[in-house]
């Protein structure tokens, strides 16, 4: 594998070879990227050349929606916590194994030697851009999981919309995951509650109200210690850590001072740290 990425890391790819670099201001709110999703949009493209320009397009992209040069972004490298945490069935044990296009690991060197995106150990990159959240900050990232358990403004660049989250919505998200699961991670939540049925059991029901009627259902299903020991599982699957704190008591793990980037930098993009 690594003489394969060497043949593909041949040459050294500037962020000024491809596209136009929009004049940015340096003085706007931080874009918090989830970079996962943007390696496997580029992935499948025919030489490493045209990947680099896609990613290095949709990043510029992205920061022009903020109307900013500054940013941080994050990626998912290796096993996270919840790996550990499941114990019903194995974490995102439905997704399909196999090897990924050789241009898919160069990207992901490349997005972090050039873009400095960063990896922490143990999390993901949804924990990272949430937990990493201010009030100057804007999440960018196609996951669900992040743009509606988050309070906020948020950017999801793979529909190229901006989302609105209030405390409400955000509960009201988290806790309808509570009841059907979410299939994507193959967290399976109650069984035989769908969408639907998760609605009406939530409808009228106030936010504060809602983790006691959930835990009821479990219990109802699965008997009393059954059903918390899997209810708390499952939240612990489902919940994406919004705080250095939550990150600390979820995983023990102390969360470094967030470096910022300024993309107006080009080549000194580790001057701006904040």
């Amino acid at each position: 594998m690594e003489e394969s990425i060497e043949h593909y890391w041949e040459n050294t790819y500037n962020i000024t070879q491809f596209g136009h670099l929009p004049d940015l201001p340096d003085d706007g709110p931080v874009a918090l990227i989830d970079g996962d999703s943007l390696l496997y949009y580029e992935m499948n493209k025919p030489t490493l050349e045209e990947a680099i320009n896609g990613l290095n397009d949709r990043i510029i992209d992205i920061l022009g929606r903020c109307k900013t040069a500054r940013f941080a972004g994050f990626l998912t490298i290796g096993k996270c916590f919840r790996y550990d945490v499941a114990k019903q069935m194995p974490y995102k044990h439905n997704r399909k194994g196999g090897s990924k296009p050789i241009i898919f690991y160069a990207l992901k060197e490349y997005i972090q030697q050039t873009w400095k995106f960063k990896y922490v150990k143990g999390l993901e990159a949804d924990d990272l851009v949430c937990s990493y959240k201010t009030g100057n900050s804007i999440l960018c990232s196609p996951d669900k999981d992040v743009i509606y358990q988050s309070k906020g403004k948020h950017y999801n660049y793979g529909k190229a919309e901006w989302v609105t989250i209030n405390k409400s919505k955000s509960e009201y998200f988290l806790w309808k995951q509570m009841l059907m699961g979410d299939p994507g991670d193959g967290v399976p939540g109650i069984p035989k509650i769908g969408p639907k049925t998760a609605e009406k059991i939530l409808e009228n029901i106030e936010p504060t109200d809602m983790p006691t009627v959930v835990l009821k259902n479990y219990i109802e299903k699965f008997g009393l210690l059954k059903g918390i020991t899997i209810f708390e599982e499952t939240f612990n699957l489902l919940y994406i850590l919004q705080s250095a704190e939550d990150v600390l008591q979820s995983t023990g793990i102390e969360l470094e001072k967030l470096e910022i980037f300024n993309v107006n930098n080009l080549n000194n993009l580790d001057d701006d740290k904040s």
